[in-house]
């Protein structure tokens, strides 16, 4: 069988034909080059109106084939700006008509991750994919692709491009930022926003302009934004290994053309025992082949659709998607025997101290991140839990003691909490059990968020289950704030760490968690900033609260 995929999402038009064994024909694109500003909607679909057909014609020529011999169309579906989907859309259901063979709308997500999987023979990794219109960390679990971390606000891609174009480097954005950043070692200190499993890129990209228009060279700007950013992508990749637990990783997306990239995601799998995969740089970045393949896979499934329901789907989030091609794999990380665990963020080991069974918790080196990040992150991170876990206490929540701490080790040794992870407690437990534990999750929360506190690192992994009572650990992300937006966004980290670790129990779990958070100072207006936050998502999740 042969599938011709139309791609154009954004400003990329690609049109790539694929037979069913994975076999790449062809593979064929055209870019819009905006005069200036970005990619506006309207210009991308203009483009793409006036390439699909010389494409098309291109494509079938290169492999050989006539129009007659193509057997099944697809087209991305979303997500993407939506004059340009809907421009692919009807190219699309005009070969359909035309040719009378089926149509398949594909997630264009998934299939970046399909084509990686098909070109680099990954099997089952946690995927970073990243590229000018999406950031998101993507791993398999339960019959679905779901998003463990992904952008808050604006795409990596996307705070390049804008970067280079406030300071008129040109368009895209991404290479003429490496080539620069490659000419300077000088860091200078910009904002390292991770939330959880989650990415904030917009106070980065402001703060990086106003360091270029203060007067500091453009070289050194680009060498800091680039480092910053990609060490907060790494690092939640990083986040998301440890959770999954998975033997691969792949990077993939328009950014992974840039080389430091690539560098520092192999260094963090190496480091974490883990493969690493990157397909070839033309299938990294938009392209007709992913959209092919994936027509393959979803036609093979039976997924195919009328006509009718080739309806673009603007917001088409990765976890909406059906993937019963894809298999969990049974190979998980082996760690060495003196690792108790290793998480994203520090080496756990079992000690001995004054007679008491004690963790050391050592926030070890990541040799991805430069020194100045990495220095600055394990110092700050150490001394903050130590404060974090015991003002909690004062606040009522239960957490580990801490019996020491050693700043220029960037370790702690506490107290050893003999209980059970939630995590594993929720794999076994049945709903109704874990609506209670969530309550109790929520009236923890809002004793913390009474006290100023955001532990910033919300998830069943960082919860241990000791009794009846929950003991919260893990505060390396938090801080001392009463803002209702930061409140906000701790309970949105947790909820979208619900819904990509506890799916099946994510609904009604959260809603538990906000009975139980009923105690918390300004209840309605937090809910409410949640809720606006979530709204000012790329991809709205499809739940409510």
């Amino acid at each position: 069988m042969i599938c011709i995929g139309i791609e154009g999402t954004a400003e990329k038009t690609g049109v790539g034909i694929v037979d069913s064994s994975g076999e790449i024909l062809t593979s064929l694109g055209n870019s819009l080059i905006p005069v200036s500003g970005g990619i506006h909607p309207r210009e991308a679909a203009e483009h793409h109106a006036d390439a699909i057909v010389p494409l098309i014609k291109d494509a079938l020529l290169e492999s050989n084939l006539q129009l007659e011999d193509i057997d099944l169309v697809a087209f991305s579906q979303g997500p993407g700006l939506g004059p340009a989907l809907r421009t692919v859309a009807t190219a699309a259901r005009s070969l359909s008509l035309s040719l009378k063979i089926p149509i398949v709308g594909v997630n264009h997500c998934i299939g970046h991750v399909e084509i990686g999987r098909l070109t680099t023979g990954a099997q089952d990794p946690v995927t970073l994919y990243v590229s000018g219109g999406n950031s998101q960390i993507i791993a398999f679990d339960g019959g679905r692709y779901r998003v463990f971390g992904e952008t808050l606000d604006i795409a990596l891609g996307n705070c390049l491009d804008q970067f280079a174009r406030s300071v008129h480097l040109g368009h895209p954005g991404g290479p003429l930022i490496e080539e620069l950043a490659h000419n300077s070692n000088n860091y200078i200190k910009i904002p390292y926003t991770v939330k959880g499993m989650d990415l904030s890129f917009s106070g980065l990209l402001t703060a990086a302009l106003r360091k270029y228009e203060g007067g500091e060279s453009l070289e050194d700007v680009c060498y800091s934004l680039q480092e910053t950013a990609f060490s907060m992508v790494v690092e939640v990749t990083e986040r998301a290994l440890a959770h999954a637990q998975k033997r691969e990783i792949m990077l993939c997306g328009g950014v992974a053309a840039n080389r430091r990239l690539r560098e520092m995601v192999s260094v963090m799998a190496e480091e974490h025992y883990a493969e690493f995969y990157q397909p070839p740089i033309k299938y990294c970045g938009d392209n007709g082949a992913m959209i092919a393949w994936m027509g393959q896979l979803m036609f093979h499934y039976g997924l195919l659709q009328k006509i009718e329901d080739t309806m673009v789907i603007q917001r088409y989030r990765t976890d909406q998607v059906n993937v019963p091609w894809m298999k969990t794999s049974t190979q998980f990380l082996k760690l060495p025997l003196e690792l108790l665990n290793k998480g994203a963020e520090a080496n756990i080991y079992k000690e001995e101290w004054l007679s008491h069974d004690v963790l050391r918790k050592e926030r070890i080196q990541k040799n991805y991140r430069i020194k100045e990040i990495d220095y600055y992150l394990r110092k700050k991170r150490t001394k903050s839990e130590v404060k974090l876990l015991n003002d909690a206490k004062r606040c009522g929540v239960l957490t580990p003691l801490v019996y020491d701490i050693d700043k220029k080790g960037k370790s702690i040794v506490i107290e050893n909490i003999d209980g059970i992870i939630l995590k594993d407690v929720f794999d076994e437990a049945e709903v109704n059990e874990i609506k209670l534990f969530c309550e109790k999750i929520g009236d923890n929360i809002a004793k913390l968020h009474n006290c100023g506190i955001i532990h910033g690192d919300l998830t069943t992994s960082n919860m241990i289950l000791l009794g009846d009572d929950i003991v919260f650990i893990d505060f390396g992300l938090g801080k001392i704030s009463d803002l209702i937006e930061d409140k906000g966004v701790d309970l949105l980290v947790f909820k979208k760490a619900l819904y990509g670790i506890h799916y099946n129990v994510a609904r009604e779990c959260f809603q538990s968690i906000l009975k139980g958070y009923i105690n918390a100072n300004d209840y309605d207006k937090i809910l409410a900033k949640l809720k606006n936050i979530e709204e000012r998502g790329r991809y709205i999740m499809n739940n409510s609260f």
